[in-house]
């Protein structure tokens, strides 16, 4: 029972601070919390090999950090090569892209996501379809189309 109360105690006094200093590096409250709380669930996970909990808590913490910062880098690339394709000059100013590339149907959203959201080139992409290049390039364009629609869609209701 003696390392059920460490942990309980560990969990009051080190979370609130592993929380505050993700805060600190993500900007966002909620991927914070998030992080601190994946970081103390892999600690669960292996507490009975851990020797410093602390320290493992901060180090995984830190990845999990990093991680996120690659995923939001992706993104930022990602919207921009979009964009640049699609509408260089809307694209990068609508929230909107993201749920409409989740809204594309499957066989465009997927190289779509791979390719720029992956950054993968298009062989990359035809080898994990299944696909001929060609049609991962159709694909592609068919899905950029559909951007360009819906941005310029956007661009005119918003004037």
């Amino acid at each position: 029972m003696g390392r059920d109360r460490e942990a309980s105690e560990l969990f009051a006094v080190f979370y609130p601070r592993l929380a505050g200093w993700c805060r600190r590096l993500v900007d966002d409250d909620e991927t914070a919390h998030e992080i601190a709380s994946e970081a103390f669930t892999r600690l669960w996970a292996r507490w009975t090999k851990v020797e410093e909990p602390r320290g493992f808590l901060y180090v995984t913490a830190a990845n999990l950090v990093r991680d996120h910062w690659r995923r939001q880098e992706r993104e930022r690339k990602a919207v921009r090569r979009a964009g640049a394709q699609a509408a260089p000059h809307t694209v990068q100013t609508d929230p909107s892209i993201r749920l409409l590339v989740q809204s594309l149907p499957r066989r465009l959203r997927v190289p779509i996501l791979l390719h720029y959201y992956a950054d993968m080139p298009i062989r990359e992409v035809s080898v994990l379809t299944g696909r001929k290049e060609g049609t991962v390039k159709a694909d592609l364009h068919a899905a950029r189309e559909l951007l360009r629609v819906h941005l310029r869609r956007s661009l005119d209701h918003s004037f």
